[in-house]
Order: structure tokens, then sequence, then C-alpha cells
């Protein structure tokens, strides 16, 4: 398992889930970890049981998004997906879905809901200089 490489989406091609995705933001943040130690990070905030959090864990073991490890009597899981690749391609279904794939019609829209404030322009024009370069 150390070594592998992290994929950019589940094998099987399944998306993942609001509440999976929680699983797995727990996982980006430190792995591996045990059933408990994710339940810790993510059960409180959603009043989940440790069933719960097994039952995800478990669902996303069948998605091939997280790989399990046996340590003696329990196992260790870890993110078989990259974050950054998770966001890469949620943020181009969004796009796609919702803006016919043009990125640009994100950013309009954005803007004409003055839902980006000064601070989020200013980085996106700092970025597009970069891109430029």
């Amino acid at each position: 398992m150390k070594g592998a490489v992290m994929a950019a989406e589940p094998q099987g091609g399944e998306r993942i889930t609001e509440a999976e995705q929680a699983v797995m933001e727990a996982l980006w943040q430190r792995s591996p970890l045990t059933a408990n130690e994710v339940a810790d990070v993510v059960a409180p905030a959603r009043g989940w049981s440790l069933p719960t959090v097994k039952t995800l864990l478990s669902r996303l073991v069948t998605k091939q998004a997280v790989a399990t490890e046996p340590q003696g009597k329990r196992f260790l899981y870890r993110p078989l997906i990259a974050r950054a690749d998770y966001a890469t391609g949620e943020s181009r279904r969004l796009v796609d879905r919702l803006f016919g794939g043009s990125a640009a019609g994100l950013f309009a829209h954005l803007a004409e809901r003055e839902a980006l404030s000064d601070s989020d322009l200013s980085e996106i024009e700092r970025l597009l200089r970069e891109l430029r370069k």
C-alpha cells in the first residue's frame, strides 16, 4: 500500500457522495487512520455513529477510493485518490454541467451575483497574470 499511485477519481467511476467526501477529507488531512480515528474527526459535527462511519468507509473501499491495510484486529484506511485531482474532476463536472464547459461562464455568473469579493478578484487577476507568462 505504501507508495501507491493516487488516482483522480474512484476506479469504478462511481461518484463520491457528500457524506463520503467528509470521510475522505479526514483521510486527506492525515492517513492512515483507523475507523475509530476517522469517526473521532467526522462524527461529532454530523451526529454520526461509528457504524455509520464504517459503512461510509466500506462504500469508499468498494468504490476503490480508499484502501485498507490490516493492523492486528483492525484496519488502517488511506485514500487512493489525491485531493487535488478529486477537486479538479469535481470542478470540471460542475463547469460542464452548469456552464456548458465554460469556466468563463462560471466566473461571469459569480461576478453577476456579486459572489466575488475584491480579494477574490485580485487573486483571480494574479492567477491570470501568472498563467499568461
